[in-house]
């Protein structure tokens, strides 16, 4: 069955089409199971690239129109992509039971420094900070509110060859997402961002060979995610060499998504 959970819509702004434009999409695809996952606003701070707070509960509501109008044709979930803060358990609670929202996926794009301050993983001055997010992701998913980690290797989109900092991180991920029973996605949309020149030679910025060889040791349960901002990308080359690249590495990924 094609699947896909990691979905986003024009609202967070850096997408383009209506989640109708997906589903269609996803249905000439031939998926199965279609995750809407756009980028979860915050109440009280905008971190930017992300939907307005003011446009949440359209959304749900849009999702849950579509779920029956296309019954028939699709199964589609109602989902949110979204940091791990501490201070804002409550509201991860809240979607889930209150909005009542399917699921969470933990994309970590910023997080919690040591000494208190919020840092984007972009800004990652040395691979000591890679350790520190990870420990930030773990954090996430031992709270139990988060089904899926997306692109747990993006912290080596930065300018920084592999270490054993590297190495410690992919650690502590990997261990979390068994400890916790947490899948870890393999992020098809970095393929799509093509190869670019590291210190350590070209490559994608992730997936990250050395880290899904890591993975490929432990007893840790894998998705592969589009993470899609057209529609077109809701099942595409990207998709394919994913599976395929999965399949090389002997990983054997979830074909019926994680509900």
């Amino acid at each position: 069955m094609k699947t896909n959970f990691h979905t986003h819509c024009s609202r967070c702004k850096h997408a383009q089409g209506t989640e109708e434009d997906y589903v269609r999409a996803a249905i000439r695809a031939g998926l199965g199971q279609l995750g809407f996952s756009d980028h979860g606003p915050f109440e009280d701070v905008d971190y930017g690239l992300r939907m307005p707070y003011s446009e949440l509960q359209e959304y749900l509501d849009e999702v849950d129109a579509l779920k029956k109008e296309y019954l028939s044709q699709i199964v589609l979930w109602k989902g949110l992509e979204i940091e791990y803060l501490p201070e804002k358990v409550g509201y991860y609670e809240s979607l889930l039971s209150g909005r009542g929202l399917d699921y969470l996926l933990l994309g970590e794009h910023f997080y919690r420094h040591e000494d208190g301050h919020m840092q984007n993983i972009t800004q990652a001055e040395s691979t000591e900070e890679y350790v520190v997010y990870a420990r930030n992701l773990a954090d996430g998913m031992k709270t139990g509110f988060f089904r899926a980690v997306v692109h747990p290797d993006i912290f080596m989109i930065n300018q920084h060859a592999w270490d054993s900092n590297c190495d410690r991180a992919t650690d502590v991920i990997i261990d979390a997402a068994v400890a916790t029973d947490t899948v870890l996605e393999y992020n098809a949309n970095g393929y799509r961002r093509g190869v670019k020149d590291y210190p350590d030679g070209p490559r994608y910025q992730y997936p990250h060979r050395r880290f899904w060889e890591q993975a490929a040791q432990a007893n840790v349960r894998v998705m592969v995610g589009s993470d899609c901002h057209e529609p077109s990308q809701v099942w595409d080359e990207a998709m394919e060499q994913a599976y395929q690249d999965l399949e090389k590495l002997g990983i054997q990924p979830l074909m019926k998504g994680f509900l």
